[in-house]
Order: structure tokens, then C-alpha cells, then sequence
């Protein structure tokens, strides 16, 4: 077997073998095609999760304030569902401001 045969086999043999990024990539679950109960499994059950919220907006929820950098506290999040107009599904993680004492 010549180096050339043996470079194309183990490129074929690496290429066959990884992933695609179509498998790697996670869809981010939509709130209004899911039930309040749904969704707010997936982010207890996940931790912290990007959702959209509609066609051409997302936010990231988390379960609590674990999730969010050390700077920063929690803010409640309610989100429009498939059942319920008004759905608390957990936390936002927001920067932590001297307003937020009062």
C-alpha cells in the first residue's frame, strides 16, 4: 500500500467516523408549541436551557441562581405556553444591581 492509498483510507475511515454537526447541534425547545408542565421539566430536569419564546426570540432559563455567573442574581420568568398565557417556568440570570435591595 502506497502512503498516498494509505493518507486517502484514513482520511475516508476519519471522515466516516465523526459526527455531523447536524448530531452534535441541540435544537432549542419552543414555549408555545409545549405544555407549562413541559417546559418546566426541561429546565428543572436540565439546569440551564436556551428556549424560544417565539419564531425570532430565546432567552436562557435556569432551575436557580447555581446557574448564573457570581455577579449576577435571578430574576422569576414567565413565558407564553401552548396551555398558559402566563407559564413560571424558572429564572433568568440577570447583572445584580443596587435597585434590586429595595
Amino acid at each position: 500500500m502506497t502512503a498516498r492509498t494509505l493518507t486517502l483510507a484514513l482520511l475516508t475511515a476519519a471522515a466516516l467516523a465523526a459526527p455531523t454537526g447536524q448530531a452534535l447541534a441541540q435544537s432549542r425547545p419552543y414555549a408555545p408549541g409545549l405544555s407549562c408542565r413541559a417546559l418546566a421539566q426541561i429546565v428543572a430536569s436540565r439546569g440551564a436551557v436556551v428556549i424560544s419564546t417565539s419564531r425570532t426570540t430565546y432567552d436562557r432559563y435556569v432551575a436557580n441562581g447555581s446557574f448564573c455567573f457570581p455577579t449576577q442574581v435571578t430574576s422569576p420568568a414567565w413565558v407564553r405556553t401552548a396551555d398558559t398565557p402566563n407559564c413560571f417556568i424558572g429564572y433568568t440570570c440577570k447583572e445584580f444591581d443596587i435597585d434590586d435591595w429595595d
